[in-house]
């Protein structure tokens, strides 16, 4: 089977997985459409109700450390169920909570279990799924995809009612996941072999790792001052927001399947990424003139999906592509990094705004993101030595690959002949 498969030719395990990846990642935009009602409603600061975000993000990149410890202890299936019941648990709270620093609290805890599941689930869909490593990573990106898309949607829907709708309505939505996971996920017990805590720390010592992560956190920067406080200047209703969202989002899951492998196949990753960093550092600089602009506003909000898209699919695909450490361990340590310029960009953007102008937020991002362009072309060779693997693998090539990685990573034998042999 191809590398790129049909995504309707999987296992029922895999399917059980991918839904409540939708739903898991539904939490990240559901909120967006009822940003400006929270504020209203609680008398909240616009720096405070993007606390939901920060709680949300950095408690999920600080637990992205110790989720392969977890994993390796207790074993895929039940990490993921673990993370699944945290998600119900807190998700169910916010939405009973009667103050924004509750339901910051709350998203804290929620947080902790998306990150469980985030990280088993990804590994659980390589293992799991046909196709291929690649099939597997567009078959994750689909699952964002439509997860970022459906978010804002349900939020809109759900907010109409009331604020607390889209809290309700997550936890309904993983509980249902939750079933689905346990009935047809096999457990395939504990690994024989328990991860350390310091694992994804001392991954990080990688430089292809490294480097890709601290794009990856650049990138997330723009992306999340982008995600977390481009509602508050649009000034939309409920329903309008949700459904420029639900547009957005459509465009990041229909860029991941197929516009990033189509791309990549003809360009290459990094040629790929440079153009969608740019294109996106653009239409955030356009946001950063016309901010005032419902309009304008709205339209580059729905336009940045496409170059998200493409960034979400092959930057995931690089890092688990050049790392020579186990890819659980590779996907927490990115994770790690990445999240921490998620979380703390909208919180920052809110601060931003109280001491300058509605507009530097979305300045300093057009500029984070044009920087990760500017790290990831460190990495240039790494990843048109990942490519022509990903194309030709096990072919002679992996005594290029061989060299390329020994370069790029001191030499270790045993770490070179894992990247060697896992592509």
């Amino acid at each position: 089977m191809s590398e790129r498969s049909s995504l309707t030719s999987q296992p029922a395990a895999v399917y059980a997985v991918a839904f409540a990846c939708v739903v898991s990642f539904m939490g990240i935009g559901l909120v967006d459409p009822i940003l400006p009602a929270l504020r209203d409603s609680l008398e909240a600061s616009e720096s405070q109700v993007t606390l939901l975000f920060t709680s949300y993000l950095v408690v999920t990149a600080v637990a992205m450390l110790v989720t392969n410890a977890v994993s390796s202890r207790f074993g895929a299936k039940r990490t993921l169920i673990i993370g699944l019941v945290l998600i119900i648990v807190f998700a169910a709270a916010a939405g009973s909570s009667g103050s924004i620093e509750g339901i910051v609290a709350f998203r804290a805890g929620w947080g902790l279990g998306n990150a469980l599941f985030i990280a088993t689930s990804l590994s659980a869909i390589v293992s799991s799924a046909r196709g291929g490593f690649a099939g597997a990573i567009i078959l994750y990106e689909a699952a964002l995809g439509l997860g970022i898309a459906a978010g804002p949607l349900l939020g809109g829907v759900l907010g109409n009612i009331s604020w607390r709708g889209p809290f309700y309505g997550v936890a309904v939505l993983m509980t249902i996941a939750l079933v689905a996971i346990a009935w047809r996920l096999p457990d395939t017990g504990r690994p024989p072999e328990r991860t350390s805590l310091a694992a994804p720390l001392k991954a990080l010592r990688h430089r292809g790792l490294l480097t890709l992560s601290i794009a990856a956190l650049l990138y997330n920067w723009g992306f999340f001052t982008m995600l977390g406080y481009a509602p508050f200047p649009m000034d939309l209703g409920i329903t309008q927001l949700g459904l420029v969202f639900f547009c957005w989002g459509l465009l990041v899951a229909f860029f991941s399947v197929v516009g990033a492998p189509w791309l990549q196949d003809r360009l290459g990753t990094a040629v790929t990424l440079y153009i969608a960093f740019s294109a996106f550092a653009l239409d955030l600089a356009a946001m950063a003139i016309w901010t005032t602009h419902a309009g304008i506003m709205a339209g580059c909000v729905i336009a940045a999906g496409i170059a998200i898209g493409i960034n979400n699919t092959l930057t995931t695909q690089a890092v688990m592509s050049v790392s020579p450490v186990e890819r659980p361990v590779a996907s927490a340590a990115y994770g790690f990094v990445r999240f921490i310029g998620g979380g703390l960009a909208p919180f920052a953007a809110g601060r931003i705004v109280e001491h300058s102008s509605v507009h530097v937020p979305f300045a300093i991002a057009a500029v984070a993101v044009l920087l990760a362009a500017a790290v990831l072309s460190t990495v240039h060779r790494t990843l048109a030595v990942a490519d022509e693997q990903l194309r030709h693998p096990h072919t002679e090539a992996d005594d290029d690959v061989r060299g390329e990685v020994a370069d790029e990573f001191g030499g270790a034998s045993g770490a070179i002949d894992e990247v060697v042999h896992s592509r």
